[in-house]
């Protein structure tokens, strides 16, 4: 107990003398950052099926907010899209809250509310029931994990969702060879914080090429950031990292269950390897198992991302055959979507070292320009044939179907489908 207690105080302390991650209020004029979980497009197609009705108020949580980032993206989201709600911010740091306060008033948000608190105590000083909660680097560091998961569970709607972030064990190899030499040479308590980021960046420096954190070339947060991140990776006074088998193990231990990991491409060995003997022996795997595999087979999942929903909750991702369904591109406008793709041929993607060809179908680029957030899959199908009359839907499919299959993959594109 007094282990815990000491570890409680060392994180909380963190927090507050380091909030994370390092943001400046007046970049808000400027930027949004993005990303996932919590986009709203992207949480509607995986939590929500695509279906929900976006005139209905949004009660979202961000267990842990932080500095922000995710509090701000949703509720800017939802602000641009009149989508009424509140997204509430709650962690136990002040000095962080402060700082996302800051940002959300840079901003003129007024869709969001603070509470300060542990997400331990949500069924008390944030009781739901909520639709949709984030929680993203936050439930790894606890004492007990499991008790995380199952609180915000426990304040969770019926047909609500998560968006979780949790470390990947094998590809942040190197950070815990070097947590464990810093608490050898300088221990939590036995000097000031300042000096054990000074001694951890030295360490860095002084590693030599056969070190694992060396040897693994995802983990660069440490380099060119400030001594938050650096205290963060290698000096937090609890950190534990998963495999993809315990993340769905965690999930379903809380009456859970995954609906998908972002990005998909990442956890599906058929994008990972292009040789047929292997294909077919993956072939009557369960998604857990070739998840599983994807995993062990790059070996550079730092971070797993994934949106869960109650177990008994059978919602599914929409249907891109559903002519009526409409794609909205994630983080990209519809222009910027066209400009990525090619007309046919090859879409290069790479992620932590990895770099994988993906074919994407001769009207990629016309087809991606139109995806514009607003328009049908029929009706972009209606714009093609002004230009390709002889275009029918079973030809228009042909091109849509492994365009739209090779987007999602890599989390640019997903779908809304309308009420009614």
């Amino acid at each position: 107990m007094a282990d815990r207690e000491t570890r409680d105080r060392q994180v909380r302390a963190q927090y507050e003398g380091y909030p994370y991650p390092e943001r400046r209020p007046e970049d808000e004029r400027t930027r949004l950052i993005t990303g996932s979980p919590s986009g709203l497009a992207e949480l509607n197609h995986y939590v929500f099926g695509g279906r929900r009705d976006l005139s209905k108020p949004l009660r979202a949580l961000v267990a842990g907010g932080g500095t922000g980032d995710a509090m701000i993206m949703l509720a800017q989201h939802m602000a641009d899209a009149d989508v009424p709600g509140e997204v509430v911010h709650l962690d136990l740091s002040g000095p962080s809250q402060e700082i996302a306060r800051r940002r959300a008033e840079i901003r003129g948000l007024d869709n969001i509310r603070f509470v300060t608190g542990s997400l331990l105590d949500a069924a008390e000083i944030a009781p739901g029931p909520w639709d949709y909660i984030d929680c993203c680097g936050v439930l790894h560091h606890l004492e007990d994990p499991d008790a995380g998961l199952a609180a915000l569970a426990g304040v969770l709607a019926p047909d609500g969702g998560m968006g979780l972030m949790v470390y990947g064990e094998y590809g942040r190899i190197g950070v815990y060879h070097m947590q464990d030499m810093l608490r050898m040479v300088a221990p939590g308590g036995a000097m000031p914080d300042d000096e054990r980021i000074a001694l951890a960046k030295r360490l860095a420096d002084a590693l030599p090429g056969t070190a694992w954190l060396n040897r693994n070339g995802s983990i660069r947060d440490h380099t060119g950031g400030g001594d938050p991140g650096v205290y963060d990776l290698f000096l937090h006074a609890r950190d534990r990292a998963y495999t993809v088998p315990q993340v769905y193990d965690w999930v379903a231990g809380a009456g859970l269950r995954l609906v998908s990991f972002i990005e998909p491409y990442r956890y599906d060995p058929a994008w990972l390897t292009n040789d047929p003997r292997i294909g077919r022996q993956l072939d009557g795997l369960a998604p857990a198992e070739r998840s599983a595999f994807a995993e062990l087979f790059a070996g550079n999942l730092k971070k797993h991302i994934f949106y869960a929903v109650r177990d008994e909750n059978p919602v599914a991702p929409p249907d891109p055959e559903d002519r009526s369904a409409i794609p909205v591109p994630v983080n990209l406008t519809a222009e910027e979507m066209g400009t990525i793709l090619p007309p046919g041929g090859q879409v290069t993607v790479t992620a932590e070292g990895l770099r994988l060809q993906m074919s994407v179908p001769p009207l990629a680029r016309a087809i991606g320009a139109l995806c514009d957030g607003e328009r049908s899959i029929a009706d972009i199908h209606a714009a093609i044939r002004d230009k390709r009359p002889e275009l029918d839907e079973a030809a228009f499919a042909k091109q849509f179907a492994p365009l739209y299959r090779v987007l999602n993959a890599i989390n640019k594109l997903v779908l809304r489908v309308p009420a009614g």
